[in-house]
């Protein structure tokens, strides 16, 4: 019990979505069962995901993609867009490129496969709680290997300042940082930035770093 006028911090809230009932059912006792979490709703697809964020608040949602009616991958923009600054893992059988890459762009804080352990289940939430971004290691390995094969540098057109500037992107560079890596003013970054933005057709840095791993452009 804790000592009169000390503070006790609100558990984390937590939605899982995930269609295998049994599953579903198994992660909620486990984590209903660990100190500063407490699962405050459970779904087997996301055709209410919106409706259930903006009721239940959660502050980290477990995400299966493969679900019925509405799958993760759509409910992960769904939250996003409802809570934005919901963490969200993906927990999943898949590992192929395309959902990695599109769970990344949709704004994913994690990438977790379903033959992950419990205590490693524990220790990524705890991370993502932290600010970090877990992933599975087959899954880290894939990210990593797109750094470091062979990369085309002409498919966008990209010119060689603005490849020097996708790298820094791709590191997580502000743009403070950024210009002062490459010795050039803020606003020569941001005209940079807008540039890149139009030729790759998106809208946004995280965007922009997840075409940048899946097409091998940096």
């Amino acid at each position: 019990m804790a000592a009169a006028g000390s503070f006790v911090p609100m558990p984390l809230r937590i939605i899982l979505f995930e269609d295998n009932v049994g599953l579903r059912h198994s992660m909620r006792t486990l984590l209903n069962g660990v100190d500063g979490y407490a699962v405050v709703g459970d779904f087997g697809d996301c055709s209410t995901a919106r409706q259930v964020t903006e009721e239940l608040q959660p502050d980290i949602v477990i995400m299966d993609i493969d679900m019925p009616k509405v799958n993760g991958i759509e409910g992960l923009r769904i939250i996003k867009e409802a809570k934005p600054d919901t963490a969200i893992i993906m927990h999943t059988v898949f590992e192929d490129d395309d959902k990695l890459f599109d769970s990344l762009c949709a704004g994913a804080n994690g990438y977790l496969l379903k033959n992950t352990s419990y205590g490693k289940l524990i220790e990524a939430l705890e991370e993502v709680r932290n600010g970090g971004a877990p992933m599975s290691p087959s899954v880290a390995r894939k990210v990593l290997h797109s750094f470091q094969r062979p990369q085309p540098r002409d498919k966008y057109g990209l010119s060689p300042r603005e490849l020097d500037v996708m790298q820094c992107l791709v590191k997580g560079y502000s743009y403070k940082m950024i210009a002062t890596a490459l010795f050039i003013s803020l606003a020569t970054v941001q005209a940079h930035i807008r540039n890149i933005y139009a030729k790759l057709h998106v809208n946004c840095g995280r965007e922009a770093v997840v075409i940048a791993l899946r097409d091998r452009i940096v």
